[in-house]
């Protein structure tokens, strides 16, 4: 387990308390600027938090496995030179589950970044984070902007390439309609605070993961 103590950012967030249980996927929701990237930049070591403890079974590169929001690759690899650098700066890489994803993904393995798409990117981002055996993956809106049907693909992608007897996934998103039946749980946030943290089960006792969001604003 992962414990988020109270954490702090100026600005960003005021007060983060939350936890991640390893064989569980968590998305933190909630409006945009309510701190959700920040959240994951923090836990990935990308931000310091100015307050707060994130209390970690071991060190930060042996663990968890971050795909930011942002573009960071170099656009003259092809996407083979890309698995190529991450297996050369991951010891946890598996050459053998990233070539997998990229056929499940189906990502042509000689074009360069620079000429992808929107939605091949994101596959390739994906790939790459999930090769590695790391306890938690951390995802930040990997569904964003993109068509139907990659969306699904991505989510598919997720249930087949996570194993969930011995690793997490925090996912960050807006798309509550896409990822809502492979959530076991949600955290909440509004204005840079984390007002609840509640198992999807119980939420669908009454009602959707959308509806039960928009009370939580109300």
């Amino acid at each position: 387990m992962i414990n988020i103590q109270h954490l702090q950012k100026k600005r960003r967030v005021t007060d983060a308390t939350f936890q991640i249980e390893t064989g569980k996927i968590i998305g933190i929701i909630g409006e945009n600027g309510s701190g959700k990237t920040t959240i994951l930049e923090m836990i990935a070591g990308v931000l310091r938090s100015d307050k707060g403890e994130i209390n970690l079974p071991a060190d930060r590169s042996e663990i968890l496995s971050f795909s930011s929001d942002q573009d960071y690759f170099y656009d003259y690899f092809t996407v083979t030179q890309l698995v190529d650098f991450y297996q050369s700066q991951f010891a946890d890489f598996h050459r053998e589950k990233a070539e997998e994803l990229i056929d499940f993904f189906s990502i042509p393995r000689q074009e360069k970044m620079a000429y992808l798409s929107k939605g091949q990117t994101a596959r390739v981002k994906l790939a790459v984070t999930l090769a590695r055996n790391c306890p938690l993956f951390m995802l930040d809106e990997p569904l964003a902007g993109l068509d139907p049907m990659v969306k699904e693909k991505i989510v598919q992608g997720l249930i087949r390439f996570i194993d969930l007897e011995k690793q997490s996934l925090l996912i960050t998103t807006h798309e509550l309609l896409e990822v809502e039946a492979i959530l076991d749980e949600v955290v909440v946030m509004k204005q840079g605070k984390v007002i609840a943290q509640q198992a999807v089960e119980n939420i669908r006792e009454e009602t959707s993961v959308q509806e039960w969001l928009k009370q939580m604003y109300a």
